[in-house]
């Protein structure tokens, strides 16, 4: 006689377990989608390349005045100043000597040291080498003038001469008791200069900012008060002087435009771009990421009628721009995006050793960026 197997009674509380663990283990999966999808999207946004960029390590090191010039970087070894290309090769070499400084513009660069003065041209050939009647304080070169600031600090004569050394112009006593910070030229054939001075026996911060049409007169001039100018940068056909508060513009003679004027409280200039076509974009990031400790995790564009900001994927040691990217760099990461974009493509950095980018010095003209770990120098390739 065949035995019934009597099924086992479900109590209502275990039906109710039951379904409690049903419930948990759906939870469960649902959760496990959720992050595959979240995960799915972040790498999207940020736009794995999928290969590494290559590095070359270049036989300088970053307390060597290392300044990036048109395809490669300029250093300065004690002795003598160098020209190498980012594939590391020394193109040229200038005997400086001792204690010597230097500046480059676009095509150019002016080295002096104590009163002596030398003007090269970008392949390493002095134009003129001779020395000037006071000690030099500084110096800066542009496409066809150089600018030689002598004497003391209160007492500052400027100099113009075009780049065969012929004199051009002098100012003696525009700078009476004042401090000159920095000047440049600008205009389409270097027509004009800019000069930023500090007011040394103003009874608060006042900075003038002049202008000059160089081999005549003074131009114009705006002062600026309880705010020293960071920057001054000319775009659009108009002088931009970056303060830790306001971003003011001027025309050539140093007219203030109003309506370009930007407050920027809170934000310091990086770098600037000027795209084949349209305006000039400004790359700002917040000033105590830039120059604090932690590193650069935002960034922000502006323009005539554009102001948008970024997001960056990890904390960066450095950004610039070029074209109409974006280029930040991580401990390990090269992030390249579009102006016009929120997404950041990620591109790992493969330093010798594993090491890390501590520091960034700028982007070469030929697709380099020229990165620093601890004092060493490497050429990145930038992604295509």
């Amino acid at each position: 006689m065949e035995k019934k197997i009597k099924s086992p009674v479900v109590s209502e509380q275990e039906r109710i377990d039951q379904r409690k663990r049903q419930i948990r283990n759906w939870a469960i999966l649902l959760g496990c989608i959720a992050a595959a999808v979240i995960l799915t999207v972040v790498i999207s946004l940020l736009g794995s390349s999928g290969h590494s960029i290559t590095s070359t390590r270049l036989p300088c090191y970053a307390h060597q005045d290392v300044t990036v010039f048109q395809d490669g970087v300029l250093y300065y070894d004690g002795a003598s100043i160098h020209f190498i290309n980012a594939n590391g090769s020394i193109e040229w070499s200038y005997p400086a000597g001792d204690g010597a400084s230097f500046s480059a513009s676009d095509s150019n660069i002016i080295v002096w040291a104590d009163r002596q003065l030398a003007i090269l041209n970008d392949e390493g050939y002095s134009t003129y080498n001779r020395a000037m009647d006071e000690s030099i304080q500084f110096a800066r070169i542009g496409q066809k003038h150089a600018a030689i600031i002598t004497g003391d600090e209160l007492t500052s004569t400027v100099f113009i001469k075009d780049l065969q050394g012929a004199h051009i112009d002098s100012e003696t006593t525009q700078f009476d008791g004042q401090v000159l910070l920095d000047c440049g030229f600008y205009g389409s054939s270097d027509q004009y200069m800019w000069t930023l001075s500090y007011d040394f026996y103003a009874p608060i911060v006042t900075s003038i900012l002049a202008t000059f049409q160089v081999g005549s007169m003074n131009t114009g001039s705006a002062t600026l008060t309880n705010h020293l100018p960071t920057r001054v940068v000319y775009l659009n056909e108009r002088l931009h002087a970056f303060t830790t508060q306001q971003l003011y513009t001027y025309d050539y003679r140093g007219v203030e435009d109003t309506s370009g004027n930007m407050l920027v409280y809170g934000w310091q200039y990086l770098a600037h771009t000027q795209p084949k076509r349209g305006l000039a974009y400004i790359l700002l990031a917040p000033t105590n990421q830039a120059t604090g400790e932690s590193g650069m995790k935002d960034l922000r564009v502006i323009s005539t009628g554009f102001d948008r900001r970024y997001s960056l994927p990890s904390t960066c040691v450095g950004a610039a721009m070029s074209g109409e990217s974006i280029y930040a760099f991580s401990s390990q990461y090269l992030y390249s995006g579009k102006i016009s974009s929120q997404r950041f493509y990620a591109h790992q950095i493969q330093l010798e050793d594993g090491r890390s980018v501590t520091d960034f010095v700028g982007l070469t003209s030929n697709g380099y960026a020229i990165v620093v770990s601890n004092n060493e120098v490497y050429s990145v390739t930038l992604p295509k």
